[in-house]
């Protein structure tokens, strides 16, 4: 029977997850913007930058630099990833109100992404989510290859819900889960979700699915019907997975928020603004990376 909710929670992701796998590098006035004018839309969550390693994620190399220079909206909590200690120590420096963990469901997939086994990944959020705790820091955890893995296939929506058992033990309040590759379809989507749902509240549980083929819409539907009511998405469906071969992009916000409005869902997000931004990036985009060709050409 469905149980579709009445309001949705929109995380946007495109400023982090969606940048970061950008090959050119991003200004940080283009970053600035894209953030402030996500929140002028209506966008109360927003996932900012990331508290990891330049030399594996160059494109946030500016995370300190972007939180020192953000211009915070009352009402909108901005948030960042972080993998470590370090990273910890360094948002709390950037004054962040949320932090994000993250860890998969595949075993493969979490020594490619972070060099360790699930179990140890868990085990490094300790100390990370104690000193969040200290500084009144809410943490989200996140678990890649929730329906499918590059490197396993198929994932047992078993194992998803022993890694969100676990994430919540830590001391998550909230568990995004994530098909990183795109490769999940409503039934298997919906199996995922349910499994899950017997360790927590559905209103504790994101989604945060890719389009790879084309199908996270319909997934995203096939979990509304069963309560989910938080949505992870990328503005002009930015992003996608450096360790995930063909992992194409995540959800476009406004492709969400269009569905939303017509089954009579409330966001509280202005989509003619939001329009206006993805537009707005995706030439700011183009612009970007016509400017490195040119350069490249010159070069030759």
């Amino acid at each position: 029977m469905s149980q579709l909710p009445k309001k949705v929670k929109i995380v946007e992701v495109s400023a982090r997850d969606g940048l970061q796998n950008e090959k050119q590098i991003i200004d940080l006035n283009t970053k600035l913007e894209l953030i402030k004018r996500l929140a002028q839309s209506g966008i109360n969550n927003i996932e900012v930058t990331g508290f990891v390693s330049p030399k594996w994620v160059p494109q946030l190399a500016d995370s300190s630099q972007l939180c020192e220079l953000l211009h915070k909206l009352d009402g909108v909590n901005y948030s960042a990833l972080v993998p470590n200690i370090k990273g910890m120590e360094l948002a709390i420096a950037g004054n962040i109100q949320e932090v994000a963990v993250f860890t998969a469901a595949s075993e493969s997939f979490t020594q490619k992404n972070i060099n360790c086994t699930i179990d140890e990944s868990l085990e490094r959020f300790i100390p990370v989510i104690e000193l969040a705790k200290q500084h009144n820091i809410k943490v989200r955890g996140y678990i890649s290859c929730v329906l499918g893995c590059p490197y396993e296939g198929a994932i047992d929506a078993n194992k998803v819900a022993q890694v969100t058992k676990q994430l919540f033990k830590l001391g998550c309040y909230e568990v995004s889960l994530g098909d990183t590759i795109g490769t999940g379809t409503p039934e298997a989507a919906q199996t995922m979700l349910q499994a899950c749902m017997t360790i927590a509240p559905v209103e504790n549980l994101a989604l945060h699915f890719h389009n790879t083929y084309g199908q996270a819409l319909a997934n995203i539907y096939a979990c509304l019907e069963l309560g989910a009511s938080i949505i992870d998405a990328s503005v002009a469906g930015l992003g996608g997975c450096p360790y995930a071969k063909g992992a194409s992009g995540n959800v476009s916000t406004e492709d969400v928020i269009y569905m939303l409005n017509g089954m009579g869902i409330e966001s509280g997000i202005d989509i003619v603004q939001l329009v206006e931004t993805g537009n707005w990036i995706s030439q700011q985009l183009n612009k970007s990376n016509n400017s490195q060709v040119g350069n490249a050409l010159n070069n030759d």
